[in-house]
């Protein structure tokens, strides 16, 4: 949440004296969201805090994330969110040990839509979010996604006017570049957002990441030469998920990624036409595991490394010395590296079954 800090579920006495029978009653589902204190700041996280109590107030839905309660005491300012206990799309993506699986990220990626749809199409005013990434979306224990953190969110474009005027704000490396150039604020600049957030659900790749090579700092450029090419694709996909993925299911979120980060915002679609495009991804079981031409491709990649001279064996299978390959498993057969999907090895990946 901008400008705000979590703090651990637990009890404030002598400031939440006002909401004690609300919070008894919850059975502890509740998140605890407080202002900084920092006074230069106050009138910035008041307005942040006064949108979300707007916004959140008047929207329902089950894909955004309920408002329970707030408080005002003097300079404090309190918002209590239901609690989503397996915390953010960011956490699951980049700061865990075991990768997310795809039938997983494609729910996420639904739910997500799903919440933008609603905000642009079915809410009673369009709302434009303005500041969609990982962390702003939280995860219930069976994966759902909900949207959170409406603290930068603008009343969409009303009558004739096309766009909204505004100083521009957001996260680096999830704005769309129209809007980044004139502050003109639309929809669509929500739909580059969210192709931003798909592309880093299909290559477990930060947005912007400085520790990259040259060349690969920003994702959506590093990208782009990638999603047009049926033989370049694959270099796209995370490589943690050792082909457990649906071939025809990146195919189509590929597209629909390259479709959403169109450097034309008219050429973007819409988020219901990107809910029906994913609505069936996350139940496709053509596993590229299985697949001699993606188990080709990896050789391949692996065989223009320095190791491959040295007949290393590696996840595409054991390269001989006089560089043909030979598939075999997409998994290291032996080691403390070995992978989580590897049947011989029993460790779970996460299940959509409200356990961690």
């Amino acid at each position: 949440m901008m400008g705000f800090r979590v703090t651990k579920n637990g009890w404030f006495d002598a400031f939440l004296n006002p909401f004690t029978e609300l919070f008894s009653s919850s059975s502890g589902s509740f998140i605890i969201m407080l202002s900084s204190h920092l006074v230069l700041a106050l009138l910035k996280h008041c307005l942040i805090w006064q949108a979300e109590v707007s916004f959140l107030g008047d929207l329902i839905h089950p894909n955004l994330v309920k408002l329970i309660g707030y408080s005002i005491e003097d300079d404090q300012r309190l918002l209590v969110y239901e609690f989503m206990p397996r915390g953010s799309l960011e956490n699951h993506l980049f700061r865990r040990s075991l990768p997310l699986p795809w039938s997983i990220r494609m729910k996420i990626a639904l739910g997500a839509a799903k919440g933008l749809a609603f905000l642009h199409e079915e809410a009673e005013r369009p709302v434009i979010y303005r500041d969609f990434k990982t962390s702003n979306i939280l995860l219930d224990a069976e994966y759902n996604a909900k949207l959170s953190d409406f603290g930068l969110a603008k009343d969409g474009p009303e009558g004739d006017k096309t766009h909204v005027s505004t100083r521009v704000m957001g996260t680096y490396g999830y704005a769309a570049p129209e809007y980044v150039m004139t502050g003109h604020l639309t929809s669509k600049s929500d739909v580059y957002s969210f192709g931003v957030v798909l592309l880093e659900m299909l290559t477990g790749r930060r947005s912007m990441d400085k520790n990259r090579p040259n060349g690969e700092h920003n994702l959506v450029e590093w990208a782009r030469q990638h999603l047009g090419e049926r033989r370049k694709f694959y270099r796209l996909i995370d490589p943690r998920l050792e082909g457990h993925f649906s071939i025809k299911g990146a195919q189509k979120a590929a597209q629909l990624a390259a479709r959403c980060l169109s450097r034309d915002s008219k050429a973007r679609p819409l988020m219901s036409e990107v809910v029906e495009v994913l609505k069936p991804l996350p139940s496709l079981k053509d596993m590229a595991s299985s697949s001699y031409y993606f188990q080709t491709m990896q050789a391949d990649r692996v065989g223009s490394s320095p190791n491959a001279k040295n007949g290393v064996r590696t996840q595409a299978g054991l390269l001989s010395r006089n560089g043909q390959h030979h598939p075999r498993s997409l998994s290291i057969s032996n080691g403390s590296h070995a992978s989580p999907y590897h049947h011989q090895v029993p460790q779970k990946s996460p299940k959509p079954n409200g356990k961690p």
